[in-house]
């Protein structure tokens, strides 16, 4: 987004244009991003255009109010922040947790992830997953771990059928050593998968509902490549082909 469009919404957030209309002038406004009145209209013209607000002509001043999309922009600008001044080598991801469909073991548990688990993570997992659907408001870190290249899990093909490759992040959950595993060919979900040595849900008395921190290294290295797929990489598939039938979701039961 320009950011003189992005200037603009902020101040009228601030004036309370989030939740409600506020009457403002084109004067009011354009003393407040320190412009002439005149620009100020035209201000106003280009957000109605870019359909980032909406306004109400009333009988003596217009009111204006920031559309749902005027507010997605600002959200972005604000995870940007967040991740320039929250972050270090570690970054803490807000969620709950949640069930899946109990599959999980059939993919972890093959041979081809487990040696590759062990050597490269240092851990043989439990044979699943516990899945943790992060908060709304954290869902825009998820993009930031994605600049990090993260541990390549190679696929390979075992009896005939294909399993693609997995990006995984080393983690903590109460100081309990995990990863999250994340298919490099899936959709967007909003849910970690956790792999852990030991059955999390079991060790730390974990029920779907419960709020849980995933402390997530963050500085495994540079790959602005992968970080942009990220975002889009949080299902719960494993798929190496796109000719290959979509196994079922992997959770831990």
């Amino acid at each position: 987004m320009d950011e003189k469009y992005s200037f603009a919404l902020r101040k009228l957030a601030l004036m309370g244009a989030v939740d409600d209309y506020v009457a403002i002038s084109s004067r009011e406004l354009g003393d407040a991003l320190e412009m002439s009145q005149q620009s100020a209209s035209k201000r106003i013209l280009e957000l109605l255009d870019e359909k980032l607000i909406v306004r109400d002509l009333g009988a003596r001043r217009q009111r204006i109010k920031l559309t749902p999309r005027g507010i997605d922009e600002l959200k972005k600008e604000y995870n940007e922040y967040r991740i320039i001044f929250e972050t270090s080598d570690h970054m803490t991801i807000h969620g709950i947790v949640a069930s899946g469909m109990g599959e999980g073991g059939y993919y972890i548990c093959q041979s081809g992830y487990m040696v590759q688990f062990q050597n490269k993570l240092g851990f043989t997992p439990f044979e699943g997953t516990l899945n943790v659907k992060v908060d709304a408001e954290d869902v825009g870190k998820l993009d930031f771990i994605g600049k990090s290249s993260g541990i390549v899990i190679s696929g390979f093909s075992s009896e005939g059928r294909s399993f693609g490759g997995v990006i995984a992040y080393r983690a903590k959950i109460r100081n309990m050593e995990c990863a999250i595993v994340v298919p490099e060919r899936s959709h967007y979900m909003d849910t970690l998968e956790v792999i852990c040595p030991y059955h999390l849900r079991r060790t730390l008395s974990l029920n779907d509902g419960d709020k849980i921190d995933v402390r997530i290294n963050s500085r495994a290295g540079p790959s602005p490549a992968r970080g942009k797929r990220f975002l889009q990489s949080f299902s719960r598939y494993f798929i190496a082909d796109s000719k290959m039938a979509l196994p079922s979701p992997i959770s831990l039961s």
